[in-house]
């Protein structure tokens, strides 16, 4: 089973699943991420120090050697930028795309690191859905920049630490981070745009504003099959079963071509699990199953492989309804 990140906050990462449809409007009510119901304490003081040595692996991107910690940690905050990137600045509530690595400041014992897995972390930068010092320490920093972080206890597991991973509730943490992608609500995919010939499929816009893609749905018969192909093309790697997406989509129905769910122009992203996709609306986690991170797919999904005849109710989906999706793939992990 691949592990998951000991980043993650005490509420697990949202999940929308498309099981709740709407009337074509965005829904304020769903999130790419968690937003529990707790008190918002103000932030915290920031320092500059003390933060160990890298030793080895000192380039962006590479794996780093940290050295342990020395003498007492901060009790504050501690954030140091080691290389500068030139790229996006983060805000909170972004999404980022990051590799890491975390230790124990007293023992130097590292925990977790994404560079060996080779899947960088992609995670939002609210609150509940990450711990506090990550938080508080990414935002205003720009992409292709590496950040060490110390993180006291309070800003991380707080006083009961982390078992799994052996963090007592008295550790200081220690991370380096490398800045990779950031992406909001406003976030497109960028591909190369394909010729769309095919007259009997849909036609989408081709924009990368961030804005809703007009789709134009012809007056024929659906496709019997399941049907996915590019609209933007992107250069990224391919997405693997395994794998969660982090995207802008908008789903409509094939008659009539009304909108059912979207994200864009709503003021947040989706972050969902393929594996949990194929339970929810299963020809939409195959036709997202190998296309390439940064495209955008138009995907055309038949009834045995959308809702079948258990829609959602109060929604402009019917029994044996036609689904057509396009999804802005943004980011996997």
């Amino acid at each position: 089973m691949r592990r998951r990140s000991l980043l993650l906050a005490a509420v697990p990462a949202g999940l929308v699943t498309l099981a709740g449809c709407g009337d074509g409007k965005p829904e304020s009510g769903k999130t790419g991420s968690p937003s529990p119901s707790v008190s918002s304490a103000p932030p915290p003081k920031i320092v500059d120090g003390p933060l160990p040595a890298i030793t080895a692996g000192t380039k962006f991107g590479e794996k780093p050697t940290v050295a342990k910690g020395s003498g007492e940690p901060s009790k504050n905050l501690a954030v140091r930028t080691v290389i500068a990137g030139s790229g996006r600045t983060v805000a909170e509530n972004d999404f980022i795309r990051a590799d890491y690595l975390g230790q124990i400041w007293d023992t130097g014992k590292v925990f977790d690191n994404s560079f060996d897995r080779k899947r960088p972390l992609v995670m939002q930068l609210a609150q509940g859905s990450i711990i506090d010092g990550w938080r508080y320490a990414l935002q205003g920093k720009k992409t292709g920049s590496r950040i060490e972080i110390a993180v006291p206890p309070d800003l991380g597991y707080g006083k009961g630490g982390n078992a799994q991973a052996g963090i007592k509730g008295t550790d200081t943490l220690v991370f380096v981070i490398d800045l990779i992608e950031s992406f909001n609500s406003k976030s497109s995919a960028k591909g190369t745009p394909v010729p769309q010939t095919d007259a009997a499929l849909p036609k989408v816009g081709t924009n990368t504003d961030g804005q809703v893609p007009k789709v134009t749905v012809p007056k024929t018969d659906p496709p019997k099959k399941l049907v996915s192909v590019y609209v933007l093309e992107g250069d990224g790697p391919e997405l693997k079963a395994d794998q969660t997406v982090l995207c802008q989509f908008q789903g409509l129905v094939w008659d009539g071509g009304k909108t059912f769910q979207r994200t864009y122009g709503s003021g947040r992203l989706s972050q969902f699990s393929l594996e949990q996709m194929q339970e929810a609306v299963k020809g939409l986690a195959q036709g997202l199953t190998g296309k390439k991170v940064g495209s955008r797919v138009l995907i055309v999904i038949p009834p045995e492989l959308g809702y079948g005849d258990n829609p959602p109710s109060g929604g402009a989906v019917e029994k044996g309804s036609t689904l057509v999706f396009t999804v802005d793939i943004l980011a996997a992990m």
